[in-house]
């Protein structure tokens, strides 16, 4: 198992797990909203990091969960 940091979080992790699934592991509500697209993931840069990308020990991960609510869907048949 290898260290990473999710936020404010030390979070234990097989070596090369993909970044969404340390995330979900953290927080089930987080791995919630980054499945649901109201969330995505930087690196400890602030550099866009695809959910899918592996980590290493000692990996940052900051997960930014969007305030905006997305819009209602409009009716196709008014």
């Amino acid at each position: 198992m290898i260290p990473v940091f999710i936020n404010d979080r030390l979070v234990s992790v097989e070596p090369g797990v993909a970044a969404g699934i340390a995330v979900a592991a953290a927080s089930a509500e987080w791995g919630s909203a980054l499945a649901e697209g109201r969330a995505y993931l930087t690196d400890g840069r602030g550099i866009r990091l695809d959910p899918d990308s592996p980590l290493g020990a000692g990996a940052i991960i900051r997960v930014i969960v969007s305030a905006r609510q997305s819009a209602p869907e409009t009716d196709a048949h008014p």
